[in-house]
């Protein structure tokens, strides 16, 4: 599909005729010379025997340009650790396994710890964090790449596609987020269609058109888990640990690099990986439990930008929120009658009902607590108070790979 239209205030690289992967990977092994390429896999061990992944390594086995792949796993038994070596094993490229909630990087944790910096609960962000640290600890890496191991739709084109703006140094991109249609027979994606799309727009009917605001709904699909960066970016990042954590990356990102170095890129013709159920009567679970996660992150964000928020903000911004979420809901309903796909408005109201309920607990949360659980501590503010740190996750890592 042809569409070259820039909007936002992010550059927009879209997917324009048919793909020319030869080039584009031939164009990256080149550039690879002089910024070495590592790809993060954060991965439970509960994908290694689904389809998805054993999809997603027949396509990274054919991927040249990589220096290194790295496996960062949640947590696992040893046998569970061991199988998974075992599983990645087949991989041509150099690759490291982390095991998390090993022996050796428990006791990095606990020296990260003891010197009163935060590392967050157990979750992807950790996971993700520990494998910026073991790679800035390699010392010759230049670009990372990340993206999730349950994307039944994988080809290596998208991971191309996703490194391509921060490898070639002509480009002089420091962070590119990858986007993509999520269609079926019907429209996916709740979680952005209904949730942080009408809630941003509603924060800037209402805070007005703050820079950061602009910047978060210029992304196409905000909560997209794909991502490549320059290393140095991981080196200064803080990370949320929830289900806050794309969001909370893009608002590290707009603070830490000029908006002239951010872009985004459409990564595939289309995406599938699994679906969250909604658990509308459990904040604890599914979408509900997202949606409060992701509204706290953006309130704790916005708050650190100076906005004050108050019992009647929040009162007026959840009354915005379901009218732009109701208009947006009968905008996608026209969508999908047009392309003649299944639409349920009922289960579409559903969600966004949900969601207009994780809104006011999120609120009332941010009332009570304003600054919430804190960041995982960045590595340079890590390696600042404790500059053995990154030598002593390396040989963790590397140990447990023998």
């Amino acid at each position: 599909m042809s569409d070259f239209h820039q909007g936002g205030v992010l550059p927009t690289f879209h997917k324009l005729g048919e793909s020319n992967l030869e080039k584009i990977e031939s164009d990256l092994f080149f550039h690879s010379r002089e910024r070495p390429i590592a790809l993060v896999l954060p991965s439970l061990y509960s994908e290694l025997k689904g389809k998805a992944l054993k999809g997603i390594i027949q396509e990274l086995k054919d991927v040249k340009y990589l220096s290194k792949i790295i496996v960062t796993l949640g947590p696992c038994s040893r046998e569970e650790y061991d199988y998974a070596r075992e599983f990645f094993s087949v991989l041509p490229q150099s690759t490291k396994l982390i095991w998390n909630n090993g022996e050796r990087l428990k006791e990095v944790y606990k020296t990260i710890a003891a010197a009163g910096l935060q590392l967050g609960d157990t979750g992807k962000g950790q996971s993700a964090w520990l494998a910026y640290g073991y790679i800035i600890a390699q010392k010759n890496i230049s670009v990372i790449a990340l993206h999730d191991c349950d994307i039944f739709t994988y080809s290596r084109e998208m991971l191309a596609r996703l490194c391509y703006p921060v490898a070639n140094p002509i480009l002089e991109y420091e962070f590119c987020k990858g986007y993509y249609s999520r269609v079926t027979d019907r429209m996916h994606g709740r979680a952005t269609r209904l949730l942080v799309t009408p809630l941003l727009r509603s924060l800037k009917k209402i805070c007005g058109e703050l820079p950061l605001l602009e910047f978060l709904d210029s992304f196409r699909y905000p909560l997209a888990g794909e991502f490549s960066m320059d290393v140095d970016i991981a080196r200064v990042n803080k990370i949320p640990g929830d289900w806050g954590l794309e969001v909370g990356v893009l608002a590290e990102v707009y603070r830490n690099c000029s908006l002239r170095r951010i872009c985004q890129v459409d990564i595939a013709d289309n995406y599938e990986h699994k679906h969250q159920a909604l658990s509308s009567d459990d904040i604890e679970k599914g979408l509900l439990k997202m949606c409060i996660d992701i509204s706290k992150s953006i309130f704790r964000t916005l708050a650190s930008e100076g906005i004050v928020f108050s019992s009647g903000l929040f009162r007026t911004l959840i009354a915005t929120y379901v009218r732009t979420a109701q208009d947006l809901l009968k905008r996608y309903e026209d969508d999908a009658a047009i392309n003649g796909l299944e639409f349920d408005r009922h289960e579409e109201s559903l969600a966004v009902e949900a969601f207009t309920r994780g809104i006011k607990v999120a609120s009332e949360i941010i009332m009570k607590d304003p600054l919430g659980v804190p960041l995982i501590s960045s590595w340079d503010r890590v390696e600042s108070a404790l500059p053995f740190i990154l030598d002593m996750v390396k040989e963790a890592v590397d140990e447990d790979n023998q």
